[in-house]
C-alpha cells in the first residue's frame, strides 16, 4: 500500500522534545515501513524515518523563529494533495486545515482528530463529514457531531521505557506548563504534603509559569525544563507518582502511558480520557479533585509497579497501534470500486522520485 503521512511542522519528526502529534506520526510511520507499506513522509526537512522523506519546511516553526508558520503550513499540505492522486490513501495527522484540500484529489483522506483545541474548529470537520475519514484517540474525545470509523489508542515503544521496580521518592508533572494541566495544583500538593515535586515540560503559558510556578521553586520544588528522549525513562521511572490533575477534558495522555510503562502508577483527576488509560486502584488512582488525590499520594506503596508495566503492554503498544491502522487503511482501500486507478499523473515522475 502506498501511504502520504502528513505530519505536524511545528516540531521534528519524531521530536527532540515536546511534540506529541510529531511521535504519534513517527511511530506509525516506521511502523508501516516495518511491515513493507510503501510511505512517504511529509514532514519537516530534519526528520528522521526509513520512510520517503518529503519536505518543504527544513525545520520545525517552533524551534525556528525565522520561519511564519501559516506561510509553510500552507506550502506543507499542499505539497501532499497536489501529488495526492499518486497515493493510495492520505493519512492527515495535521488538525482541520487539511480538509479543505481534500477536493484536489480522489484519494481518500483518513484524519486522527489529535483532540478539539475548540469547538469552533468543528465546522469545518462537520464539512467534511462523510466526505473523509475520522479516527478518534479516545471514546471521550468523540464528537456526537461527527462520524468516525473507529477509535484507535495512541501506542508507545516500549523498548524506550525501562521498568523500574522500587517506587521512587519524587512526585513528579511531566506536560505543558499550562493551566489545562494543572502544574499550580501539584505544587500545592507538595507543599501540603511535604513531598518532594520535580515538574517537567515546556513552558506553554510563560505568564502563568511567572505567576504560579516561578516564585515557588525551591530545594523541595523542582522544574528541570523540558526532558527529551535521552532522559525521558529516567525521569518517569524515577518517580514515586505522576500526578496528572487536568483542568481540561483530556483527548488521551500520552505521560500517563508512559509513565505507567516504567511502573510508576499515576493520580488523576476522572476527566476526559483517564478512566480508558488508568485502572484505578490497579495502575493509579482516578479522584475528583486535588484534596482526593493528597489522600491517594500514601496508598501508592500499595499498588504493584509491575501490574502498571503489564498494563500498558497489553493495551498500549505501538504494534497495537499499528495493526489497529492498518485494519483501518485495509477497510478503506478496500471499499473502493474494484481496479479504481488514480488519474491525471500517470506516466509523470514525482518531484522527489
Amino acid at each position: 500500500m502506498k501511504i502520504a503521512m502528513l505530519s505536524p511542522i511545528a516540531w521534528r519528526t519524531p521530536p527532540r522534545h515536546y511534540g506529541p502529534w510529531e511521535s504519534i506520526v513517527s511511530l506509525i510511520t516506521e511502523g508501516l515501513v516495518a511491515r513493507g507499506h510503501d510511505v512517504s513522509l511529509f514532514a519537516t526537512g530534519d526528520s528522521q524515518t526509513k520512510a520517503k522523506l518529503i519536505s518543504v519546511c527544513p525545520r520545525g516553526y517552533a524551534e525556528e523563529t525565522g520561519l511564519l508558520p501559516k506561510v509553510f503550513e500552507c506550502l506543507h499540505i499542499s505539497e501532499v494533495f497536489e501529488h495526492g492522486n499518486e497515493f493510495d490513501l492520505i493519512h492527515n495527522h495535521f488538525d482541520f486545515l487539511p480538509l479543505t484540500y481534500t477536493g484536489m484529489t480522489k484519494t481518500p483522506v483518513v484524519t486522527t482528530i489529535h483532540g478539539f483545541s475548540s469547538q469552533k474548529i468543528l465546522p469545518v470537520y462537520q464539512k467534511y463529514n462523510g466526505k473523509t475519514y475520522y479516527i478518534a484517540i479516545s471514546e471521550a474525545d468523540r464528537s456526537p457531531a461527527l462520524d468516525y470509523l473507529a477509535t484507535i489508542h495512541h501506542g508507545i515503544d516500549l523498548k524506550k521505557f525501562r521498568f523500574k521496580a522500587a517506587h521512587g521518592k519524587y512526585l513528579l508533572f511531566f506536560g505543558r506548563i499550562h493551566h489545562e494541566k494543572g502544574v499550580r495544583e501539584c505544587i500545592e500538593l507538595a507543599r501540603r504534603t511535604g513531598r518532594q515535586l520535580v515538574i517537567a515540560g515546556i513552558i506553554q503559558d510563560q505568564p502563568y509559569f511567572d505567576r504560579h510556578v516561578g516564585p515557588y521553586l525551591n530545594d523541595q520544588i523542582q522544574y528541570i525544563g523540558s526532558v527529551g528522549p535521552d532522559r525521558r525513562d529516567k525521569v518517569l521511572g524515577g518517580a514515586f507518582a505522576l500526578l496528572h490533575p487536568i483542568n481540561f477534558d483530556e483527548p488521551f495522555g500520552l505521560s500517563v502511558v508512559e509513565a505507567m510503562a516504567c511502573g510508576t502508577p499515576v493520580i488523576a483527576i476522572n476527566r476526559g480520557s483517564m478512566p480508558e488509560i488508568i485502572a484505578d486502584g490497579v495502575t493509579g488512582f482516578l479522584v475528583r479533585n486535588a484534596a482526593e488525590m493528597a489522600e491517594k499520594i500514601p496508598r501508592v506503596t500499595h499498588l504493584d509497579r509491575r501490574r502498571c508495566r503489564q498494563w500498558v503492554e497489553a493495551r498500549f503498544s505501538v504494534d497495537r497501534m499499528v495493526d489497529d491502522y492498518t485494519r483501518v487503511y485495509e477497510k478503506i482501500v478496500g471499499s473502493l470500486p474494484h481496479g479504481r486507478k488514480k488519474e491525471g499523473l500517470a506516466g509523470r515522475s514525482a518531484p522527489w522520485a
